[in-house]
């Protein structure tokens, strides 16, 4: 539940402070004194989009903060996601949450002071607290909104999201179908195109690294005569001489003579004649190195060609497929796999063609299972409708829910066995919801045929017919708090006491079944009769500062309470205390009784 709510600068509370009670806490105040504007911080607090409007005027950002205490069922529900994102907090049983909005549009969510995404705030929000707010109505009144109504009354989210996922499968099998069932000119084009280019590429039959190697062997055949010039030359200055000078190793040998016969004289000098006997062994493998590569040097224009060709087709490769040889070898394993799977179209149309058909079946036999649940499980909720529309003096009033399936010839596949009563088997459309097209339907006034929902024309009906859902729904729910934002407009005073004893009841836990779970409710009314049923009560008061205007959140006792109720009713008269008295004296006795 929700325990404390401080709200700073938002819109025009500057500092407030609420603490609320596990059962039912009302909020009253004047029209404009800024009640919705709470629900408005929680509902920012829990993820919800806010603009720039909401900072307080003149401040620089707004915050709002908010400590749950958990419930184990709300705890089991919500520490899955704290443990996954790493939100776990030092107190077992309490969460705090915080959102903070600065000028500039700048949003920093956190979860137990650490900064999360805004999805997943919204995601541990959504487990933690459900507004109902006036604009529900309008969803009430959206025909596609009441399948997902339904669905969360007979407790069916679990199955339906299973269902949904094997839709989405089967979307995405249909989806690949049609890719390969597109224009067979446009395919055979594809096709010509990669066998073109694997061809031209598998015939090239590239090694990593050829480029280089052939860069070198141009180079040798291309200057061929001035590298066996040079190499005869060297060789010359090493081993040959000519008539005017010795050669390199002919000088060595002479001073190496030399020097035999220092080292005989001072055997100091054996280091300097090894050094020249080494330096001749060093002259003799360099001659013989040149020997050898003047022997592979070749002047071959045939060949030369060759290596131009070859090194002109690697060229033109690197240009179409990569800038290296390898690049070139990825670019065809990838065309290669392309043609297979190409090739293998008609293999896996035919695999996805049957895949697709036990989509449609399992789709199908899960579709009417579910279609079955909540059949029986609408059936319970009319009786329930009907009776809180009863409660709500429209005693006549009657409530059932239709379900449409239409036909379709690519649709589920439901077998005879598997239809609901009334329904033939056959092929029908379906979506991630599953098969049946769900509205409710409504009659008002004896007489009166039962109509949809969306054509309800009376605002003070329409509200009942609201609240009643909402009580049957409320029930159902498992999330921890409700939220009510003036869901008593268009509702008199004479119901204004049944609707608070229906509020009240959602916060007691009344045995089993699936009114067993107990809310913390928090409603915002400005019907008297209501409030009198709040386990707390708390005014909104809207104050002038100096030039600015600012909201007030004040707790009420026993008899400021009173007060508020008589002033609610219009009378602060001693007459007007005693009727709020006694109308208090009877919640006393209601609850109680409960």
């Amino acid at each position: 539940m929700l325990s404390e709510l401080r709200i700073t600068n938002f819109a025009i509370i500057d500092q407030s402070a609420l603490t609320f009670s596990p059962g039912f806490n009302v909020l009253t105040g004047e029209t404009g004194a800024g009640k919705s504007i709470i629900i408005d911080a929680v509902d920012m607090l829990l993820g919800g989009k806010a603009g720039q409007e909401v900072i307080r005027a003149q401040e620089p950002q707004c915050q709002v903060e908010g400590v749950f205490t958990l419930s184990p069922m709300a705890a089991a529900a919500v520490n899955p996601v704290l443990e996954r994102e790493g939100l776990e907090g030092d107190e077992p049983g309490l969460l705090l949450l915080s959102r903070e909005l600065r000028r500039g549009g700048r949003s920093v969510a956190r979860v137990n002071g650490r900064a999360v995404a805004l999805a997943v705030l919204k995601e541990i929000g959504d487990l933690l607290v459900d507004i109902h707010g006036q604009t529900d109505h309008l969803s009430l009144m959206r025909q596609r909104e009441h399948v997902h109504l339904l669905d969360r009354y007979a407790g069916l989210l679990a199955p339906r999201d299973k269902l949904a996922a094997e839709v989405r499968r089967l979307l995405a099998v249909r989806k690949e179908l049609a890719s390969l069932r597109r224009d067979q000119r446009e395919l055979a084009r594809r096709l010509d195109l990669l066998n073109f280019q694997a061809e031209e590429i598998d015939s090239a039959a590239l090694e990593p690294g050829e480029d280089t190697a052939l860069d070198g062997e141009r180079r040798r055949l291309a200057n061929a005569e001035q590298l066996i010039r040079l190499t005869e030359g060297a060789r010359g200055l090493l081993s040959e001489g000519d008539d005017q000078q010795a050669s390199a190793l002919d000088l060595l040998s002479e001073a190496a003579g030399k020097l035999a016969r220092l080292a005989a004289i001072d055997p100091d000098t054996q280091p300097i004649l090894d050094a020249a006997e080494a330096l001749t062994d060093q002259l003799n493998d360099l001659a013989r190195g040149l020997d050898a590569y003047a022997e592979e040097v070749e002047f071959n224009p045939e060949r030369l060609a060759e290596v131009d060709e070859r090194l002109n087709l690697i060229f033109n490769l690197k240009r179409k497929y990569g800038d290296s040889i390898e690049e070139v070898l990825a670019f065809g394993a990838r065309i290669q796999a392309e043609l297979d799977a190409l090739g293998n179209a008609e293999v896996r149309t035919s695999e996805l063609e049957a895949e697709e058909e036990r989509l449609a079946q399992r789709i199908g036999r899960h579709g009417a299972a579910l279609s079955r649940a909540r059949r029986e499980a609408a059936s319970h909720m009319a009786s329930e409708v009907v009776a809180e529309l009863a409660d709500l003096r429209m005693e006549r009033a009657q409530f059932d829910v239709d379900f449409q399936w239409q036909p379709q010839t690519e649709g589920a596949i439901v077998g005879e066995g598997d239809a609901p009563t009334g329904v033939t088997a056959g092929r029908y459309s379906f979506d991630s919801s599953g098969l049946d097209r769900v509205e409710f339907l409504v009659s008002a006034n004896p007489g009166e045929p039962l109509k949809p929902l969306v054509k309800v024309a009376s605002g003070g009906e329409t509200s009942r017919l609201m609240l009643a859902l909402k009580t049957v729904l409320g029930r159902a729910d498992q999330t921890p708090t409700l939220i009510f934002d003036e869901i008593d407009v268009g509702i008199g005073g004479r119901v204004g006491s049944v609707v608070g004893r229906k509020l009240w009841e959602l916060t007691v836990r009344n045995g089993g079944g699936q009114s067993a779970a107990s809310h913390q409710v928090l409603c915002i009314t400005h019907l008297p009769q209501l409030a009198g049923y709040g386990d707390v009560h708390l005014v909104v008061r809207k104050q002038m500062d100096g030039q600015r205007t600012r909201t007030e959140v004040v707790a009420l006792n026993g008899s400021e309470q009173v007060a508020e109720l008589a002033a609610m009713m219009g009378s602060s008269s001693d007459a007007g205390r005693v009727s709020v008295e006694e109308m208090l004296a009877e919640v006393a006795t209601v609850k109680q009784g409960r």
